[in-house]
């Protein structure tokens, strides 16, 4: 494991390492479970960034999943847009179910409520969320996630399926951008 990455020439740094993401998803599982009624958990994913987490997180269930999953955007770059289109909506219903929203990050918020809402308009039997990763203080929305795996100072982060325009996804650990 590198302490170190290099994408488009800036340096990242080692913020957690893999070791670490694991035990934390196989808590956060355990937690999540906890918290449903009895009954399968049709987990929807925001893509492209929440994959990896969604993956271990999913494995680590000791019941019955669904999954499913949702693309939207409000990133160019490093930035936040401020504005959320959603590129691919779920193909399985929600009405009725046990839904948990995974995502890889929550930093501005915009996305985050903004599917949350859609989410709720469907009218689950139950909403949840869980983030990898939260930023409090990029917050402009005032949402948080039920289940956090890590709060991390507001740096700009890759690796274990996030990225900085497509590239960075497949380091195992998540990796800080210095500045």
């Amino acid at each position: 494991m590198e302490d170190t990455v290099v994408l488009r020439g800036r340096r990242f740094r080692l913020l957690i390492p893999p070791e670490e993401i694991e035990r934390r998803v196989l808590s956060l599982a355990e937690e999540v479970e906890r918290a449903f009624p009895e009954g399968e958990i049709l987990v929807v994913g925001l893509l492209k960034g929440s994959f990896v987490f969604l993956a271990d997180l999913v494995r680590a269930f000791r019941r019955t999943v669904l999954v499913d999953f949702m693309a939207v955007s409000s990133y160019a770059g490093t930035e936040s847009t401020g504005v959320v289109r959603v590129k691919k909506d779920l193909d399985l219903p929600v009405e009725g179910k046990n839904v948990l929203l995974v995502d890889d990050i929550l930093d501005t918020g915009r996305t985050f409520k903004k599917v949350l809402n859609l989410l709720r308009e469907k009218n689950p039997r139950t909403l949840k969320s869980c983030v990898l990763l939260d930023k409090p203080e990029r917050r402009v929305e005032p949402v948080e996630a039920d289940f956090v795996g890590f709060k991390i100072p507001d740096r700009f982060v890759v690796g274990y399926g996030l990225d900085w325009d497509e590239l960075g996804r497949q380091f195992r650990g998540i990796y800080a951008m210095e500045e």
